[in-house]
């Protein structure tokens, strides 16, 4: 039990619940990407299959096309890289938490995939999942896509909400300390299940002009430096 953690967040909790209701009020609430959820770099036979599934970022929530978002600057680094043909693939549904998504995918078909990549755990971290319980859907994600995808799972970093600006203090880092609890939760099924699961860190957006308009979501050129960096540790 992380004790420290929530006796701080009790102690806390008038000005956390003002700050996160104000915060809602005043944040701009962005659209997902339009266009063509897929694509590919290359001629040919790809050589790679890439799928990202999650949250707002695999949403393109911050940029105006899928083109622009994580999944196809991820492949657009990979091709420019190695020169082979890579198709890439993204589903992602806008504030929703991890157990919601697997409802979701439960009834829709996912296309093939070689390397399937998770974005999640910022609406998770915002929601205070319980981390028995993200740990656990986690597994069932895992169970559900087996059969499909039979390598490992790559878990993408939590980003690191103490960073965002569009968050006041203390909120964000109340947010941060959270977000890295669950980070931590992927980092152990790394370690202990690798043939389930693998796990991609990558720097965090430092830089605001990374961000979207928002100060919460990458913007595109945010997008084109996380995926410059998951491209380093790919290859």
């Amino acid at each position: 039990m992380h004790l420290p953690f929530w006796l701080t967040t009790a102690l806390l909790s008038p000005i956390l619940l003002y700050q996160g209701k104000r915060t809602r009020k005043n944040t701009p609430r962005l659209p997902e990407a339009q266009g063509s959820c897929s694509g590919q770099y290359g001629g040919g036979e790809p050589s790679l299959r890439l799928l990202v599934l999650g949250e707002s970022t695999a949403a393109g929530v911050g940029v105006s096309s899928h083109e622009q978002g994580l999944a196809s600057q991820l492949a657009l680094q990979l091709h420019e890289r190695n020169g082979q043909t890579i198709v890439w693939h993204t589903f992602g549904v806008n504030g929703t938490r991890l157990g919601q998504l697997n409802q979701t995918l439960a009834s829709v078909e996912l296309p093939r995939a070689d390397l399937v990549l998770l974005s999640m755990g910022v609406n998770d971290t915002t929601g205070f999942t319980p981390r028995y319980q993200f740990r656990e859907q986690l597994l069932a994600l895992r169970a559900a896509l087996t059969h499909r995808y039979p390598r490992p799972l790559c878990l993408l970093s939590v980003p690191p909400m103490q960073r965002f600006t569009a968050l006041p203090a203390p909120l964000r880092h109340i947010m941060g300390w959270r977000a890295q609890q669950l980070n931590r939760i992927y980092e152990q099924l790394a370690r202990l299940q690798p043939s389930d699961f693998s796990y991609l860190s990558y720097p965090a957006l430092t830089d605001t002009s990374l961000l979207a308009s928002d100060g919460y979501h990458p913007g595109e050129s945010g997008y084109r430096a996380i995926a410059e960096a998951l491209a380093e540790s790919i290859s």
